[in-house]
C-alpha cells in the first residue's frame, strides 16, 4: 500500500494497540499529526501544555497499564523539552516511544529553523543518547516500517525503556509503497527463564535460612509477578521489603510485609534486611537510597548475608553486592521456577508460629508506634503524616497514588499503604519534580474506573501545574492533593540534619519581610476550571477528599501543612552519603565515621 511516513507511523501504532499519541504540534511534526486526523476512531491525540509533561503522562500510563504510548514533539525546543521526562523513564525502566520532528533530509546542516548542527547536522538525538535504549534517525520513507517494529522490540524486550525515532519533516510527508509488519512476527514472546541448577542452589539456601528476606524491586511489577512473589514468601515465611519502584508488589497489610530499607525508609525494613541470613533480591538495583549508601550494617550486611539476585538485566547482577547465586531471568519466570523447586523440596511451613514471624510483628508494631506521633499530631498547620493518614482513611483500597519529588513522595513511600501492583506511581529513581500532575493524567487514562490521587508538594506542583488545563479539557476526574508547606522542605530537612538549623538557604518561599509566601492553589485550580478548596484543619481532610472523589470532576484539595522542624520531618532510619564541608568539623567527624563504613 502507498502511505506517507506519517501514515505508516500512525497505522503501526494502531496495530500495536496504542490508544493515544500525546504532545504538542509544531512545524516539525504537523505532517505526522495530520495522519492522525482520519484515524481518530482508533487513536486519539492528547494535547499537553509542555513536552516534558507528555513524556511523564506516557510514563505513568505504561506503569499502570503495561501499554506504551507515543509522544510527539516538533523539532528544536519542543524536542529538547523532553529530556527530563525521557531520563526519568530510562532510570525507572518504563517504555515510552518519543517521535520528534527533524530537519528535512535535503536541508540538513544548513541551519534551518531550530536545527542543532554545529558539531553534526540534525544532532538532536545525541542529546538523548544517554537516556534512551536506542534511537533512530530516518532518511527515507521506506525505512519507517522497519524502524517502527524495531522501536517496539527495543522498548518492550528485556528491561523496558524509552526509545527515540527522529522523523524528518519530508519523510513524514513523502509516500512510498510499503508493507506494514505484523507485530506478532517481529517481537519476542515468552520469558527469560533462569538456569535450573541456579534455581536449585537458591531453593536449598532459602530452605536452610532462619531469617530469609525477599527484597522486591520494580521488575516484579513490570513482570506481573506479584502472585508468584506472595506464594514464595508465604511458603518460606520470609519477610518482604520493597524498594521505591517495588512498592505495591506485595500487600502492605500482609503480616510478612516489612516496608522499606534505606535512608528515609523504615526501622523494620532496615532491621530485617541487615539481619537476614539469606536475601532474595528480585528486579531491583540496590540504589544508594535503598542501601543506605552501602554503609555496611545500616540496611544490608552482605556478606555475611548470602545474596540471591534475580534480574533481567545482567548489568545489575553483582553490581553493588557480591552474589551467592545470581540468575539472569524475568522476575515472573524466576519466581515461578523457584516456587516449583521449593514445592518439590518441602511442604509449606506454618510460619505464623515461628519466633521469626513474632519478631517481624514486634518490629512492625514498633514502626507503627514511631509513626503515630506525627500521624496523630494536633499541630496547626498539620503534619504531612497526619494529612496522609486522613487521606488514606478516606480513599478506597484500589486507589492509585502518584507522586513526584519532595516530602510527599518520601512520606507516601514510608507511610501510605497500598495493596496492589501498579497503584503506587512515583518518579523514584530519577526523583523528578513535576511528575505528579501529568503522571496522574496518564494513570487515570490507563485506569479510568480507579480513583487517582496526585499527591504533590507545592514545589513539585508548581513545576507542571499548567497541565491542569489538560485535566479540565478532558474532564478527567483526577484528584490533586497539594500539601502546601511554602517551600522545598525535603531539602530543608537535609540542610537541617547535615549542616545545622542556622544554615538553611534557598528552601523557603518567603516575601521580603520573611513571612511565608504561597500562591492560593485552590484559587488557581478554580481558574483552570477544577473543583477546588483549601483546608487547614486535619478534621476536614477526609470529608474534603471524599466529596472531591464523589463529584466525578477534576478536583484539587490544597492542605496547608507544617513548615517548621521537627513537624516537617520524616523518619531517617538509615544513612545517606551527603558530604559535609570540612569547615563544619563536628558534623564532618560524624560524617567521616559513616563514610568509613561504606563498602563499594
Amino acid at each position: 500500500m502507498r502511505l506517507t511516513g506519517g501514515e505508516i507511523v500512525v497505522e503501526y501504532l494502531i496495530r500495536q494497540g496504542v490508544p493515544f499519541i500525546c504532545g504538542i504540534p509544531g512545524h516539525g511534526n504537523v505532517a505526522l499529526l495530520d495522519a492522525v486526523v482520519d484515524r481518530q476512531d482508533k487513536i486519539k491525540m492528547i494535547q499537553v501544555m509542555h513536552e516534558q509533561s507528555g513524556v511523564h503522562l506516557a510514563d505513568a500510563y505504561y506503569r499502570v497499564s503495561g501499554q506504551p504510548l507515543a509522544v510527539t514533539t516538533s523539532i528544536g525546543p519542543g524536542a529538547t523539552n523532553t529530556v527530563i521526562g525521557m531520563a526519568q523513564a530510562y532510570v525507572d525502566s518504563t517504555a515510552v516511544l518519543l517521535i520528534t520532528g527533524s530537519t528535512h533530509t535535503y536541508m540538513r546542516g544548513h541551519t534551518v529553523l531550530q536545527e542543532i548542527e554545529r558539531v553534526q547536522w540534525s544532532n538532536f538525538p545525541r542529546i538523548l543518547e544517554p537516556v534512551v535504549k536506542r534511537y533512530w534517525q530516518l532518511s527515507r520513507v521506506d525505512q519507517v516500517p522497519y524502524v517502527m517494529h524495531r522501536a517496539f522490540n527495543q522498548m518492550l524486550s528485556g528491561r523496558p525503556g524509552p526509545v527515540l525515532v527522529d522523523l524528518p519533516m519530508d519523510v513524514a510527508a513523502d509516500a512510498a509503497d510499503v508493507e506494514l509488519p505484523d507485530p506478532d512476527e517481529r517481537e519476542p514472546r515468552g520469558r527469560l527463564r533462569p538456569d535450573a541448577s541456579a534455581i536449585r542452589r537458591a531453593a536449598e539456601l532459602l530452605l536452610k535460612a532462619k531469617r530469609p528476606v525477599i527484597l522486591v524491586g520494580g521488575g516484579v511489577i513490570t513482570a506481573n509477578a506479584a502472585e508468584e512473589l506472595q506464594a514464595v514468601a508465604e511458603l518460606l515465611g520470609a519477610a518482604v521489603a520493597t524498594t521505591w519502584m517495588g512498592k505495591g508488589a506485595f500487600p502492605e497489610d500482609h503480616p510478612l510485609y516489612c516496608w522499606h530499607p534505606g535512608d528515609t525508609a523504615s526501622t523494620v525494613g532496615n532491621a530485617v534486611c541487615r539481619s537476614a541470613d539469606v536475601l532474595l533480591a528480585v528486579g531491583c538495583r540496590f540504589t544508594d537510597w535503598v542501601a543506605s549508601s552501602y554503609r555496611h550494617g545500616a540496611s544490608f550486611a552482605i556478606p555475611p548475608t548470602k545474596l540471591i539476585q534475580i534480574d533481567i538485566d545482567p548489568h545489575e547482577i553483582g553490581k553493588n553486592y557480591p552474589t551467592t547465586v545470581g540468575m539472569l531471568a524475568d522476575a515472573k519466570a524466576g519466581l515461578a521456577d523457584l516456587l516449583a523447586q521449593l514445592q518439590d523440596l518441602c511442604k509449606p511451613k506454618g510460619y505464623k508460629g515461628t519466633a521469626y514471624f513474632k519478631e517481624i510483628q514486634r518490629l512492625n508494631a514498633e514502626w507503627d508506634k514511631a509513626l503515630a506521633k506525627m500521624q496523630n499530631s494536633p499541630t496547626r498547620p498539620m503534619t504531612i503524616s497526619r494529612a496522609l493518614k486522613e487521606i488514606r482513611a478516606a480513599t478506597p483500597r484500589d486507589t492509585i497514588v502518584v507522586t513526584g519529588a519532595g516530602l510527599p513522595q518520601g512520606q507516601v513511600w514510608q507511610e501510605f499503604e497500598v495493596y496492589r501492583p501498579r497503584t503506587h506511581i512515583t518518579s523514584g529513581g530519577f526523583s523528578t519534580m513535576g511528575f505528579t500532575v501529568p503522571g496522574a493524567i496518564g494513570a487515570k487514562l490507563a485506569a479510568p474506573k480507579a480513583p487517582v490521587l496526585g499527591i504533590a508538594g507545592d514545589g513539585d506542583f508548581m513545576q507542571t501545574m499548567q497541565e491542569m488545563a489538560v485535566v479540565a479539557q478532558l474532564d478527567l476526574p483526577v484528584l490533586y492533593i497539594v500539601l502546601n508547606n511554602c517551600g522545598f522542605r525535603s531539602i530543608m530537612n537535609l540542610q537541617y540534619n547535615a549542616f545545622g538549623e542556622k544554615r538553611l538557604i534557598g528552601v523557603s518561599f518567603e516575601r521580603k519581610d520573611g513571612s511565608p509566601y504561597s500562591a492560593n492553589f485552590a484559587d488557581c485550580a478554580k481558574a483552570f476550571g477544577l473543583n477546588a478548596r483549601r483546608i487547614e484543619d486535619p478534621e476536614d481532610v477526609g470529608l474534603a477528599v471524599k466529596k472531591a472523589l464523589a463529584s466525578g470532576r477534576p478536583s484539587l484539595v490544597e492542605i496547608m501543612t507544617a513548615r517548621a522542624w521537627p513537624h516537617t520531618g520524616v523518619s531517617k532510619s538509615g544513612w545517606w552519603d551527603v558530604p559535609i564541608p570540612t569547615y563544619l568539623p563536628n558534623k564532618r567527624k560524624d560524617y567521616e565515621k559513616g563514610r568509613a563504613e561504606e563498602k563499594l
